[in-house]
C-alpha cells in the first residue's frame, strides 16, 4: 500500500514539473524519426534541445534508463538547469549519490546536483553523472503525419562525459532511453501531455528511410492509409527483478523489455528447449527480452543448436543448400534455389510462441535472412553462449518491419509480424506532410 501510494506521489510530481509552463494545445500523440545507421546497425533518433535550439542526435536503447546527453563538448544553453540533490525530481531518477564539482558551473559539473549513473549499453560502460533539466521540442502527430510542435520546457536528461559517446553511431552525442523508468522518455512525454503511457516503434530496414516512434496513443497510419494498431496481438511484458543496466543499485529492478516465450516453432513444428531457461529467476538470469542493442537475435547455446539444426533440416528439405558461415554468422545457405517472396526470402517460417492467447509472433525471410552477397543468405542469429544473463536477446534484425507497441500502463506489447505482407513498411510514415 505504501509502495503504491509512493508511486502515484512520485508520478504526480513528475506530472506537475513536466506540465509547467506547457501551452494550451496538448497532442495526443508525438513522432520522431528514426534511422538505421549503415556503419554500427544502431538506430539513430534526433530531438531539438536546449536554447537557443540544437538537433541532437541520440541511439536509440529500447531498454534505457532516461535520456543522456554528452554535456562537455559545446553544451550551450540559457534554460539548462541542474537538479539539486534530494529534490522530488532526484528520488524518481534512484540517484546514486549528490554531486559536488568544483570546476563549475557548468552542464554537466555543479555543486550539490543529483549524481546517477548514465551508462552505454554498446561498450558495457558506465560513469557518473549530473541530472538536469532543459527544453525539449518534438513534433506532434495525429498518427498518420506530424503536426505543430510542442515543447517540454523542463525535461528530465543526464549529463554525461564526452567518452561516454564512444562506441555510438557517428554523430550521437547520447542515448535516448526508452525504457521502463519513471524518467524514461515515454514516461516523461506521457506525463507532459497526458497521454497514455505507451509507445510504438517501427524500425525500417533500409539505411535511407526513416522509421518512426510514435509516443501516445494509436492510431498507427503508413502509407498507403494501412492502419496497424487494430491487427496488433498482444503479449505481457515482465519485470526483471534485478537490473541488466551497466550500473545499478541493489534492488533496483530492469528498466528493459521481458517477454516470455513458450516455444519456438521452425516450419511449423517445436523444437525442444530446456523451459527453465525461458523464465526469469529470483537473481535475474534467464527470459526473453526485446532490444535494440544487439543487432541479431542471440540465443544461449543449448537453444541455438537446437533451433539452428531444425532450421538446416528445414531448409535441406526445400533443397536449400548449407554453405560456410560468414562471420558473424554460423549458419549461411547458398541462394541459387531461394525466390524472393512478398516476405522476403522463401525460407522456413520461424514462429516465437509467446504467452497469451494468439500471441504468436511470425519471423519470415525478410527478418530471418541476411544477404552478405550475391550467392550467400545467412541466418541472422547468433549463439548468445552458455549462462548469459537473458537466454533470448531478440535484436533489431527481427524488429525491422515490425510495428511494437510498448503499453506501460497495461505493461503488455502488442505486435504486428511484418508489414510486408500488408503491402507496406516501417519507411512508410508520411513525414513529408507537416503542419
Amino acid at each position: 500500500m505504501a509502495s503504491s501510494l509512493g508511486l502515484f506521489l512520485s508520478s504526480l510530481l513528475l506530472l506537475i514539473s513536466l506540465s509547467h509552463s506547457q501551452t494550451s494545445f496538448r497532442p495526443d500523440a508525438l513522432v520522431l524519426p528514426v534511422r538505421k545507421d549503415a556503419s554500427t546497425l544502431q538506430y539513430v533518433t534526433r530531438i531539438n534541445q536546449r536554447t537557443p535550439q540544437v538537433s541532437v542526435d541520440l541511439v536509440v536503447h529500447l531498454g534505457g534508463q532516461y535520456l543522456w546527453v554528452d554535456c562537455e563538448n559545446n553544451y550551450v544553453s540559457s534554460t539548462y538547469r541542474p537538479v539539486n540533490c534530494r529534490t522530488a525530481q532526484c528520488s524518481l531518477a534512484q540517484y546514486t549519490g549528490c554531486g559536488d564539482c568544483s570546476n563549475g558551473p557548468r552542464p554537466g559539473c555543479n555543486r550539490n546536483t543529483c549524481g546517477v549513473s548514465p551508462d552505454n549499453p554498446f561498450t558495457r560502460t558506465a560513469t557518473g553523472g549530473e541530472l538536469a533539466q532543459d527544453v525539449v521540442t518534438v513534433q506532434s502527430t495525429d498518427g498518420s503525419t506530424p503536426g505543430r510542435s510542442v515543447t517540454v520546457p523542463r525535461f528530465i536528461f543526464t549529463c554525461a562525459p564526452t567518452f561516454l559517446v564512444q562506441g555510438l553511431a557517428s554523430g550521437a552525442t547520447g542515448l535516448a532511453g526508452l525504457g521502463r523508468a519513471r524518467i524514461g522518455v515515454p514516461s516523461q512525454f506521457s506525463s507532459a501531455f497526458s497521454f497514455g503511457r505507451r509507445f510504438a516503434i517501427c524500425l525500417s530496414s533500409s539505411t535511407s528511410a526513416n522509421g518512426v516512434i510514435l509516443f501516445g496513443d494509436g492510431p498507427y497510419t503508413l502509407l498507403p492509409n494501412i492502419e496497424i494498431s487494430q491487427s496488433l496481438r498482444y503479449t505481457p511484458l515482465f519485470i526483471n527483478p534485478v537490473s541488466t543496466a551497466s550500473a545499478y543499485l541493489t534492488g533496483e529492478p530492469s528498466t528493459e523489455y521481458f517477454i516470455r516465450v513458450n516455444t519456438i516453432r521452425v516450419n511449423n513444428n517445436p523444437i525442444a528447449i530446456n523451459t527453465t531457461l525461458l523464465t526469469i529467476d529470483s537473481e535475474g538470469n534467464g527470459g526473453t527480452k526485446v532490444s535494440t542493442v544487439n543487432p541479431y537475435t542471440l540465443m544461449e547455446s543449448s537453444i541455438y543448436q537446437t533451433f539452428t539444426t531444425a532450421y538446416i533440416r528445414e531448409a535441406a528439405a526445400r533443397n536449400i543448400s548449407r554453405v560456410a558461415g560468414v562471420a558473424p554468422f554460423d549458419v549461411c545457405f547458398s541462394s541459387t534455389n531461394v525466390f524472393g517472396t512478398r516476405v522476403g526470402p522463401a525460407v522456413p517460417f520461424i514462429d516465437l510462441v509467446l504467452q497469451g492467447q494468439n500471441a504468436v509472433w511470425t519471423i519470415t525471410g525478410s527478418n530471418s535472412m541476411v544477404q552478405v552477397n550475391d550467392n550467400t543468405l545467412c541466418l541472422g542469429f547468433l549463439d548468445g553462449g552458455l549462462n548469459p544473463r537473458t537466454s533470448i536477446v531478440i535484436g533489431g534484425k527481427q524488429l525491422e518491419d515490425n510495428l511494437l507497441q510498448f503499453d506501460l500502463a497495461s505493461s503488455r506489447l502488442g505486435f504486428s509480424s511484418t508489414l510486408l505482407g500488408r503491402q507496406t513498411t516501417c519507411a512508410n510514415f508520411n513525414f513529408t506532410s507537416s503542419a
